[in-house]
């Protein structure tokens, strides 16, 4: 563990108690004891600040915000829980941003870092924060991969107070020499556990090895589980633990079904839930079958883009402001749409194909009931699915409405709102749009015997034809 001195103002004796607040299996985390704060004015964040939120209609503070803002404000380390949608943006925003305010970073020395693991999570966490850094005078930028490093060793070089970075352009840059991070005061590890999930746990702990040794640390995530364990003993120093729900899937505006369905209507049913009035995210397994029922969903006449790790990330930020304005009503997509993408009223998100495990259905499911408001996460499971379905709920804490179904029925329009999509030169009913593939989109089914004794007979039978005919 890196040694740090305490941070002003923190002492033994300063409100913190050894009892865990949940059963998150991290080490040495002691809770707060602070009391709910009922306004952001009470937090001592800069008055000018204040006013910005004010104007911004931000006034009330979530519970995750109340709870960590106040000892990342003095300078404690923290680590945060709480749910997707739920405000870890800004409980870490706004006092990275108020601590850095007043201060100027040299060239290619950025003040502060903000460490998340997907391109989408860094433009999200840049959005949220630009309107406050503007005003208190802290200057942002973005590096992530897909775009121009070119400009981004340009930013960097003119300076910038506060730095938000995926893990592997961060490396790019740094191994470039056009960013060093030994004036780093201030780190934060955002979506701690899906970094280490994807893999980056090396490379973060690379980066966070290159930062000031007594700098203060926030990680917050949607789950704190035994992946980001070592990062807590290695990096951070008697972290203050804020967790608001403790089961992150248990969200009261958030309702969850199970529809039991036919393998061969499966498709015929996320069609016409894909036509309801209204937008809706749907989830497939592979880049391939998000393709192929994206291409489907426009043959059907409906409003329909796919959004996968194959695509530019241009591309990617085109499909997610089209989605978020209207201009296209079903946002069909793999589990990089699964975090990092706050979409204001998404009422319905759908798993046409069932998540691999519990963390991800939650990550999933976390892209609608946010901030309070009403959504609802409907999974479309197969009979063969069921008993993987059955333990996946059970993991994540969530005892769904399970309901058999047929496309067509009012039942299925009641839940989902779906219906007939319209006239399109390619509408069928059933699995007609992909006959010949497996029971998941883009995984090819073995051609028969039968088949292809009669495709060779047929192609016999034309070449025989031409002979004739010459």
């Amino acid at each position: 563990m890196n040694a740090k001195p305490p941070a002003p103002g923190r002492s033994d004796a300063g409100g913190h108690h050894p009892a865990r607040q949940d059963d998150t299996p991290v080490s040495s985390a002691p809770a707060t004891g602070l009391p709910p704060v009922a306004s952001f004015d009470a937090l001592g964040l800069p008055a000018e600040l204040v006013a910005r939120m004010t104007a911004l209609g931000v006034t009330e503070p979530f519970p995750i915000q109340a709870a960590t803002l106040p000892n990342a404000l003095a300078g404690h380390d923290v680590l945060g829980r709480a749910r997707t949608g739920s405000g870890k943006t800004l409980a870490f925003g706004l006092a990275l941003l108020a601590r850095t305010a007043g201060l100027r970073a040299e060239a290619k020395r950025p003040l502060a870092l903000v460490l998340v693991p997907t391109r989408e999570l860094a433009q999200q966490v840049g959005d949220a924060l630009e309107p406050y850094a503007r005003t208190l005078n802290v200057r942002l930028a973005t590096v992530v991969g897909g775009l121009s490093i070119n400009r981004q060793q340009a930013a960097l070089r003119a300076g910038v107070e506060v730095l938000i970075a995926t893990p592997g352009r961060l490396t790019d840059l740094v191994s470039r020499r056009d960013c060093f991070l030994n004036q780093v005061r201030i780190t934060v590890l955002d979506e701690a556990d899906q970094m280490c999930d994807l893999g980056f746990l090396p490379q973060v702990s690379d980066l966070m090895a290159q930062v000031r040794a007594d700098g203060q640390r926030l990680l917050f995530s949607a789950t704190l589980d035994r992946n980001v364990d070592q990062l807590v003993k290695d990096h951070l120093h008697d972290p203050v633990l804020a967790s608001v729900d403790r089961v992150a899937g248990s969200v009261a505006t958030m309702e969850h079904h199970v529809l039991n369905i036919h393998g061969a209507d499966k498709y015929a049913t996320a069609t016409e839930i894909a036509a309801r009035d209204g937008r809706v995210l749907m989830f497939l397994d592979t880049k391939a079958g998000v393709d192929q029922f994206t291409r489907h969903l426009r043959a059907s006449g409906l409003r329909a883009s796919g959004l996968h790790s194959g695509k530019s990330q241009p591309q990617r930020t085109h499909t997610l402001a089209q989605f978020k304005n209207g201009e296209i009503n079903v946002l069909v997509a793999t589990n990089v749409a699964a975090r990092g993408i706050h979409i204001e009223a998404l009422d319905l998100v759908v798993n046409v194909d069932p998540p691999a495990d519990a963390k991800d259905y939650l990550h999933r499911g976390g892209r609608t009931a946010r901030a309070g408001e009403a959504g609802k996460v409907v999974t479309l499971v197969t009979p063969d699915q069921r008993r993987d379905v059955n333990r996946l709920m059970s993991e994540a804490g969530i005892r769904p409405t399970v309901t058999q179904v047929r496309s067509g029925e009012a039942t299925l329009s009641a839940i989902t709102g779906a219906k007939r999509p319209p006239t399109g030169p390619k509408q069928a009913t059933g699995n007609a749009p992909f006959r010949g593939m497996g029971t998941r989109p883009g995984r090819p089914a073995k051609e028969s015997r039968k088949t292809a004794d009669a495709r060779k007979a047929a192609e016999a039978r034309a070449a025989a034809r031409v002979r004739k005919g010459r």
